[in-house]
């Protein structure tokens, strides 16, 4: 059954204080909303489509440059941000054909949602196309759900509590507000149905606009099946300011560090180790404290790399020493040695041999 995903990047982010447009605030050296396109990896996709807004000229433009070939994105513009449901209907209408007896799967996914694994949106697709829902939302427990969505089930005894319906933080009554069970803003539909939801929707809430949560209540009312499905609070929590970026950027960390240490890598002190996840990391490498490895930077067998040494964009061939140092858009030969307090600028080439000295700058072929 063919996969489809709009993913919802219109957003100003205004808590952010910055004049980068939200989605693409970086974190491990990707923009958000590319963490988002790469947590598709493991579903077929067939589309992907990223409602833009603010910034749009800027998000596309990035987008293009990065997204894999794989997840097929193309653009479509929300021109007047009125909710997401009205960005929802907007990235839906750039599919091609109706939604006529069309029962494949929908996904549709904030931008701001950097740590969703590509199992959970896997697990998501499955458990919605076996069970047969008209849509499957992504929930997660949480101690404080203050500013979330609650969801809201039907008592039952003879089987699951069905989902009636998603309140949101300022339209929901305290006994509302007690549900510790959130919307994460994730979720999957059958096409053939969320079209018809989204024309249902009214923008009569507290924020007068047109809520894509409402249409779990839509299509409970006409007796459609709603399945949930829930992931931890770590994976599926957005990015709204500065210090939930921090926060998303120490678990994207940890969970980079903890892949590359389980496939043959030393770090002396984890915390004190920052990979991109865009970096190759060859067999044997040991990093010192204070290794700082961006971009497109690729380190071969056998390497020792740091203390305080930071590359950008470099490739490294095996059993290199680099101490340190600062690089950027440079090569260094197998076997080379390289610092105390060297610089190695863009273009720059280091073959075999060794560079010392107090802030040796090396030459440019």
């Amino acid at each position: 059954m063919p996969v489809s995903a709009i993913v919802l990047a219109a957003g100003e982010g205004v808590r952010m204080r910055s004049s980068r447009p939200k989605a693409l605030h970086m974190i491990c050296g990707r923009g958000m909303v590319m963490h988002v396109i790469h947590s598709l990896e493991s579903v077929d996709i067939d589309r992907t489509i990223v409602v833009v807004g603010h910034g749009a000229e800027r998000v596309t433009k990035k987008v293009q440059e990065q997204a894999p070939d794989w997840a097929n994105v193309s653009f479509v513009e929300q021109l007047v941000r009125r909710g997401t449901g009205d960005a929802a209907m907007v990235g839906l209408a750039a599919f091609p054909g109706d939604d006529i007896d069309d029962e494949s799967t929908v996904v549709i996914l904030p931008g701001d949602t950097p740590l969703l694994r590509p199992e959970t949106i896997d697990e998501l697709v499955v458990a919605h196309v076996a069970n047969g829902y008209a849509a499957t939302v992504l929930t997660s427990i949480m101690d404080d759900p203050t500013g979330y969505g609650r969801v809201i089930r039907a008592t039952s005894k003879t089987g699951p509590e069905r989902i009636l319906r998603i309140v949101e933080q300022r339209d929901a009554s305290p006994d509302e507000l007690a549900i510790n069970e959130v919307n994460t803003s994730i979720y999957a539909f059958r096409r053939d149905l969320l079209g018809p939801a989204l024309r249902h929707l009214a923008p009569d809430n507290a924020q007068g606009e047109y809520y894509l949560t409402d249409v779990v209540d839509v299509l409970a009312s006409m007796g459609h099946r709603i399945g949930a499905m829930q992931a931890p609070q770590a994976e599926t929590a957005g990015v709204n300011d500065r210090w939930q970026l921090a926060l998303a950027e120490r678990e994207l960390r940890a969970r980079t560090n903890r892949h590359w240490l389980l496939n043959g890598v030393t770090m002396l002190d984890p915390r004190q180790t920052f990979i991109d996840v865009t970096v190759r990391l060859g067999r044997d490498v040991t990093l010192y404290p204070g290794t700082i490895l961006q971009g497109r930077t690729t380190v071969g067998n056998g390497c020792e790399i740091g203390p305080d040494t930071r590359l950008v964009d470099c490739v490294v061939d095996s059993d290199c020493v680099i101490e340190n140092s600062v690089g950027r858009d440079a090569e260094i030969g197998a076997g080379a040695v390289v610092g105390p307090y060297a610089h190695l600028p863009s273009g720059s080439t280091v073959t075999v041999g060794q560079t010392t000295g107090a802030f040796y700058t090396a030459s440019v072929d």
